[in-house]
C-alpha cells in the first residue's frame, strides 16, 4: 500500500495562490462567498481577492472568516447562519449596503454525514438539507434582485456525489442532486435576466475534514485506482474553476455542472490495472 504524500493531505490556501493562474477583470466587482472560512471556500475567496474583486465571506464563525481575508482592505465578513432565512437575508442586504452591488455569489456552504437510508433519520436529513439545497435556495432567492441589476453570476458548489451513488451516503448524495436540478432550472428562467448558473463539482479535495481519510493508506489506493491526475485534489483547483466559470471567458456556460475530480467521472468504475 502506498500512502498519499503528507503535503496532499493539507488544507492548501495560502494567503496568495499558488503557481500560474490565469487574470480575470474582476477588478470593481463585489463577489459574496458562503463557508468562507476554510477549505473550498477559503481557497475560492482568496483566489477572487487575489484578482482585484472586492469579497464578502459569510459563515458561522467570525475567526475563521477573518482569517480567510486577512490584510485585505477589499472585504467584509458577515456572521450568520446561512441555512435560515433570516440569515441569508441579512447577509444579502449587508453585502448590498457595504459594498453597493453584487456581481457574483458563490453558495458553497455545505455538510456531509455519512449514513445509509436506514441511518438517514429525520434530525440528520434536515441539516444536510438545510445547508446543502434549502440554504442555496434562500440565498438565491435573497441575491437574484442583486444579481439581476449587475447581469451577475451565481456559482454553486455541488459533488461529483450528486453524479451518481455511494455507499454509505445517501443524504449527501440526494442533497447534491437535487443541488444540479436546481442550478439547471435557475440557468434557465434567469437567463432573459442576464444572469448565469452553474455549479462546480469537486471530486476528493484535500482539506482539515478529509485528512484523516487521506492519510490511511488502504483508502488512497482505493482512491488513486479511480484517478486519472494521480493526486488529491487541492481547494485551489476548485478554485481556478470557480474563477473560470464567472467570468467573461464562460459567458456562454450556463446551466452547467462542471466535475473538477482529476479524472474520477471519466471512469465507469473498473479498477486501474497493475503493472
Amino acid at each position: 500500500m502506498t500512502a498519499i504524500p503528507a503535503d496532499q493531505s493539507a488544507e492548501i490556501a495560502p494567503a496568495e495562490p499558488d503557481g500560474i493562474w490565469a487574470r480575470y477583470p474582476y477588478s470593481g466587482r463585489v463577489v459574496l462567498v458562503t463557508g468562507g472560512g476554510s477549505g473550498i471556500g477559503r481557497a475560492v475567496a482568496r483566489a477572487f481577492l487575489s484578482q482585484g474583486a472586492t469579497v464578502a465571506v459569510a459563515g458561522r464563525r467570525a475567526e475563521p472568516l477573518a482569517g480567510t481575508v486577512e490584510g485585505h482592505q477589499n472585504s467584509s465578513i458577515h456572521v450568520a447562519d446561512m441555512s435560515t432565512p433570516e440569515g441569508v437575508e441579512r447577509v444579502v442586504a449587508e453585502v448590498v449596503e457595504t459594498h453597493g452591488r453584487i456581481d457574483v455569489v458563490v453558495a458553497n456552504a455545505g455538510l456531509s454525514l455519512p449514513g445509509t437510508i436506514e441511518d438517514l433519520d429525520a434530525d440528520s436529513w434536515t441539516r444536510m438539507r438545510s445547508i446543502n439545497l434549502d440554504g442555496l435556495i434562500l440565498l438565491a432567492r435573497a441575491a437574484v434582485p442583486a444579481l439581476r441589476a449587475t447581469k451577475g453570476v451565481l456559482l454553486a458548489t455541488s459533488s461529483i456525489a450528486s453524479l451518481g451513488g455511494d455507499w454509505n451516503q445517501t443524504g449527501y448524495n440526494a442533497t447534491k442532486a437535487a443541488v444540479n436540478a436546481l442550478v439547471e432550472c435557475m440557468a434557465l428562467d434567469l437567463g432573459r435576466d442576464g444572469i448565469r448558473v452553474n455549479a462546480v463539482a469537486p471530486g476528493f479535495i484535500a482539506t482539515r475534514q478529509t485528512r484523516d481519510r487521506l492519510d490511511d493508506p488502504e483508502f488512497w489506493d482505493a482512491l488513486n485506482d479511480r484517478l486519472g491526475v494521480p493526486r488529491a485534489g487541492k481547494p485551489e483547483d476548485i478554485a481556478r474553476a470557480a474563477l473560470f466559470l464567472c467570468s467573461p471567458d464562460a459567458s456562454y456556460i450556463t446551466g452547467a455542472v462542471l466535475p473538477v475530480d482529476g479524472g474520477i467521472t471519466a471512469s465507469c468504475g473498473t479498477p486501474r490495472p497493475r503493472t
